[in-house]
């Protein structure tokens, strides 16, 4: 049965709020520490794929960063974030759109993904998606993914994920980005229960 994304995703962002999903993070510390190891400056262009109502913005904001994309393929968790950040909502380019239908107008020196790109199971979403990161990110730019590990669960929200380890992520990436960091991490959602993640900080050549 072919999958309705969209819908899928829609219907999730209106009938949870956001502490009710299992990938919520009140503060998103590994991301930040990850994003805060390298040499960006606030100018940096920064783009969060597969956000929904990841606080990952707010944080951002925080610490001063002028140029950041928040893209989702729900249209209701763009909206939900905008109403959380109330005014500062204008500081941000806010895309609705499916990943792989992505076309980007500017090239970003951050591509941070944290539990969006696991969701691809068919090998031509999978290039697609690999294709458009090389096409956006800038020389020198880097790359964080995060994704399910070979530990983690194999369905997230109803869905199949990919799972990935250290050698299976940096083989799809190599033509155009070196792995230089990568380690697990484990996830423990609202509900009490644990999730393995790997998260992998990509550099371009």
């Amino acid at each position: 049965m072919t999958v309705n994304f969209k819908s899928h995703w829609e219907n999730v962002y209106q009938l949870k709020n956001e502490n009710e999903v299992s990938w919520y993070q009140e503060v998103p510390s590994k991301s930040l520490d990850l994003i805060n190891s390298l040499n960006l400056t606030t100018e940096s262009k920064i783009i969060d794929v597969g956000a929904g109502e990841s606080r990952l913005v707010d944080n951002l904001l925080r610490l001063g960063f002028k140029n950041i994309t928040v893209l989702d393929i729900s249209s209701k968790s763009i909206e939900k974030t905008k109403q959380r950040l109330g005014k500062k909502s204008k500081l941000v380019n806010w895309v609705v759109s499916d990943i792989v239908d992505f076309i980007p107008d500017e090239r970003f020196d951050l591509w941070h993904d944290r539990a969006a790109f696991h969701f691809l199971t068919q090998k031509t979403r999978i290039n697609k998606y690999v294709d458009l990161v090389n096409n956006s990110v800038n020389s020198q730019g880097n790359l964080i993914l995060s994704t399910f590990s070979t530990n983690g669960p194999l369905k997230c929200s109803g869905l199949q994920i990919s799972q990935y380890n250290k050698n299976s992520i940096s083989e799809l990436f190599k033509e155009e980005f070196k792995l230089s960091y990568s380690e697990t991490s484990v996830h423990q959602t609202p509900f009490n229960t644990n999730q393995e993640f790997i998260f992998n900080i990509f550099s371009k050549y």
